[in-house]
């Protein structure tokens, strides 16, 4: 039998795990105007965007791995 305390922490990480899977999607959804040529900055060039969503895309899978994890209890 599980203790409430457990049970509030999954309860937790479950809604953290919805949350950046709805951030994903966000991210996604919106890639071109969150990291497309900037008008203010005209000195980045295309390798400097492709950094930046690369960086993006790669913290929000590792978030994405750890929130999942918890909220399956797979640690």
């Amino acid at each position: 039998m599980q203790s409430n305390a457990s049970a509030f922490i999954h309860f937790v990480f479950v809604l953290a795990f919805l949350g950046t899977l709805v951030a994903g999607v966000f991210l996604l959804k919106n890639a071109d105007r969150l990291f497309g040529p900037d008008a203010e900055m005209p000195s980045e060039n295309s390798s400097s965007r492709s950094y930046g969503k690369m960086q993006a895309l790669v913290i929000w899978a590792h978030v994405a791995l750890l929130t999942g994890a918890f909220a399956f209890l797979l640690h």
